[in-house]
């Protein structure tokens, strides 16, 4: 059974909450949730590298001298690659793909051990509500500062909160999101996880096992 404290904003400890074990109590592997990291990864890879082939760089229309006669060896044209300035032969292309495809369950398996992970470390703080009106820095400032959290922290909703995500924006050590746009990388980037009993449902219907 695993278990969270729930705080208020103040970051006093007011009870615990049990955390549904099908997204909080998975157990981990680490190789798979490093191959689906590594997919993520390759593919918001954008190729930046990118060389001429003989028919794309300029000149060399014209035969450089004729094939025979003049003792120099026999060439068609300077686009050849063995001309300096001609074109590259299996060089770099932008059009390359360095994409890996992991299917579905696996990413989502992969989200959940996150979880999971968190949870066994006892690094899930629970708020009642987070209560930021105007969108300041220092709300969200004093929130987290009264929790027990240490190092980067992952502010998670169940829906998009505006005004936190504006709050929290200009911060080194917390990030936002929300259940529906919340990422792998994300979580494992950050070492506390801070959310709400609402949101703890959203995850659970979201990446709960479904009943048939």
């Amino acid at each position: 059974m695993v278990k969270a404290n729930i705080y208020d904003q103040k970051g006093q400890a007011i009870g615990e909450r049990e955390l549904p074990e099908k997204v909080f109590g998975v157990p981990v592997r680490p190789e798979l949730v490093h191959e689906v990291l590594v997919s993520i990864e390759a593919s918001a890879r954008q190729p930046l590298a990118h060389t001429k082939t003989r028919g794309e760089v300029r000149g060399g229309g014209k035969k450089p001298w004729r094939q025979k006669g003049t003792g120099r060896a026999r060439h068609g044209s300077t686009r050849s690659p063995i001309w300096v300035g001609g074109g590259i032969t299996f060089g770099p292309r932008k059009e390359r793909d360095y994409g890996r495809k992991v299917n579905r369950k696996m990413k989502q398996l992969a989200f959940v051990m996150s979880l999971s992970d968190k949870a066994a470390e006892g690094r899930i703080a629970l708020v009642e509500s987070f209560g930021i009106r105007d969108g300041k820095t220092k709300e969200t400032v004093g929130l987290v500062g009264n929790l027990p959290v240490q190092g980067k922290a992952l502010v998670l909703t169940a829906g998009r909160d505006e005004m936190l995500a504006r709050s929290a924006r200009n911060l080194r050590l917390v990030r936002y999101a929300g259940v529906g746009d919340v990422s792998l990388k994300q979580v494992l980037d950050a070492d506390w996880l801070v959310t709400t009993p609402e949101a703890i449902d959203r995850l659970s219907a979201v990446y709960g096992p479904k009943e048939k």
